[in-house]
């Protein structure tokens, strides 16, 4: 790629788990800085005292390391245009207030809550639209500088220009106007000295060189305040663009509370990174084909702002289950292996323990066979509990219809295990062969021996084709089990009152 000088940034507000949202938006910056050769600044919005935890800071950094979206600058490994935290750059915010107050664009305001209230009251009786009505704008400063050093609670307000109109240039909307008269003079500073979103913002996005600011629809309405600030800062602003808006199926909008356990609330239900990825990459994004399933590299490759919709895009988890399952078969069970191995140690399914070659190997030819119908990772594992177990469910329906059912099935298990010890090699095909053969020996439909060999060695109706799963489960656990369901039948363990049982 091409050197470039395209800087931008994620800036998240370390208030909660990492949303869904969020998290899209730190994709766009992030292809859109990996596709121009640029640079991705993970920047932490702090400022509220209150509601920022540690732990959120933590689903920050966890989440981005775990769906691979890495940063050339931030609060962990530093950079040129550091510190990196916003709570770190007090001093820097004041110098920009200084400066606003020292050209007259910003002023001190001593009104109350309860003045603010008033106001608030009497323009909502009026009819109009509660706003400042800007009492504090014709202080004289000094007298004002002289009321705050004596200790006077005051905060400082932007004194917004005069003009008819504001208009937001936007590379995935067009121009976006605005009327003036819809924005008071707003607070820049609070009073126990922190700034506000949009002058930190502005501060830091124009101190850190940003070229390009991507995020979310819902800021767009801020953008309008940011650009008076960038002039009267004299500072040039970044191009912006602004992402649609993100929808449930329903089509209302999604809110933190329709996913309030957060993006890595996926992990946990065994969806792949680059599945999640390629899932949010969509919602809003489109490469100009057909192509739905992509890699990493190949989202890198495709994407561009152009390519973005102002529409809304629904979140439609199925059509991510879909894509996850598509991942899954796309992948070496070599890759997959770890991360089944984990779940299936959890689960109770693997000891802790390093595992042998001849075990991991086991592992690998498992993941390989079931990945085909999985669509998450922890119905990999669950699907695939009785390779590593004797102590299987047996599916009732499947044993009343493929075990009960036939006249003489215990008799033809045994025949087909007998068939099988004689197997060599123990292949798919020669396993087939032999199972054949076996089945027309003893007079039994082929459907007949597979459908009720299937329930006897896994429990399970369904699955990848029996004698790949027999190659798989091995000659002594496959006939060990066909003789075991033979007894079982013989002496009436399938049956209880009201059906059948494991």
């Amino acid at each position: 790629m091409p050197e470039t000088s395209v800087r931008v940034r994620f800036a998240p507000s370390p208030t909660g788990v990492l949303h869904i949202g969020s998290v899209r938006t730190a994709l766009y910056n992030w292809l859109f800085a990996r596709h121009e050769g640029g640079t991705l600044v993970l920047r932490i919005e702090d400022t509220d005292q209150e509601r920022g935890t540690p732990e959120a800071l933590e689903s920050v950094f966890g989440t981005l390391r775990w769906l691979g979206l890495d940063w050339d600058e931030g609060p962990d490994i530093g950079g040129p245009y550091g510190p990196y935290m916003q709570s770190q750059r007090l001093p820097i915010y004041q110098q920009a207030a200084a400066r606003l107050l020292e050209r007259g664009a910003a002023y001190r305001c001593f009104c109350t809550q309860e003045d603010l209230a008033r106001m608030r009251q009497a323009a909502e009786a009026a009819g109009r639209v509660p706003r400042y009505d800007g009492r504090c704008r014709g202080l004289d400063p000094d007298e004002a500088a002289r009321r705050a050093e004596a200790g006077e609670p005051c905060v400082l307000r932007f004194r917004m220009p005069d003009m008819e109109r504001l208009k937001v240039p936007d590379l995935i909307r067009g121009e976006v106007v605005f009327e003036a008269r819809e924005f008071d003079d707003f607070i820049i500073v609070k009073s126990d000295g922190f700034p506000v979103y949009n002058f930190a913002n502005v501060v830091d996005d124009a101190g850190m060189k940003m070229t390009h600011v991507i995020r979310g629809e819902d800021l767009l309405p801020s953008t309008p305040r940011q650009l008076v600030l960038y002039d009267a800062l004299e500072c040039p602003p970044p191009q912006f663009a602004h992402a649609p808006m993100l929808l449930t199926p329903e089509r209302r909008k999604l809110s933190k509370r329709d996913l309030p356990e957060g993006a890595l609330a996926y992990r946990d239900e065994g969806y792949l990174p680059v599945a999640v990825v390629n899932f949010l990459s969509l919602l809003g994004w489109s490469p100009g084909d057909d192509r739905e399933v992509f890699t990493l590299d190949e989202i890198v490759q495709a994407f561009s702002i152009d390519r973005i919709s102002p529409a809304p895009a629904v979140f439609d988890k199925q059509k991510m289950e879909w894509l996850n399952a598509q991942h899954l078969k796309r992948t070496p069970g070599s890759e997959l292996a770890p991360l089944v191995r984990e779940r299936m140690v959890a689960a109770g399914m693997l000891g802790p323990g390093e595992p042998s070659d001849e075990e991991a190997g086991y592992l690998v030819a498992v993941v390989d066979l079931m990945k085909e119908r999985a669509r998450t990772l922890n119905q990999l594992v669950e699907h695939s509990r009785f390779f590593f177990s004797d102590e299987y469910a047996f599916d009732e329906v499947g044993v009343r219809k493929r075990l009960l059912k036939p006249e003489g099935m215990a008799d033809i298990l045994v025949g087909l295990a007998g068939s099988l010890d004689a197997v060599a090699p123990w292949t798919a095909e020669a396993i087939e062969t032999s199972f054949r053969a076996s089945a027309d020996a003893q007079g039994v439909a082929h459907g007949t021996a597979i459908h009720g060999a299937r329930v006897a060695v896994s429990g399970q109706t369904v699955g990848p084709g029996l004698f790949d799963l027999l190659a798989v489960l091995g000659r002594e656990r496959t006939t060990a089990r066909l003789r075991a369901a033979a007894e079982k039948l013989r002496a009436g363990a399938f049956l209880s009152g009201s059906g059948t049982t494991a």
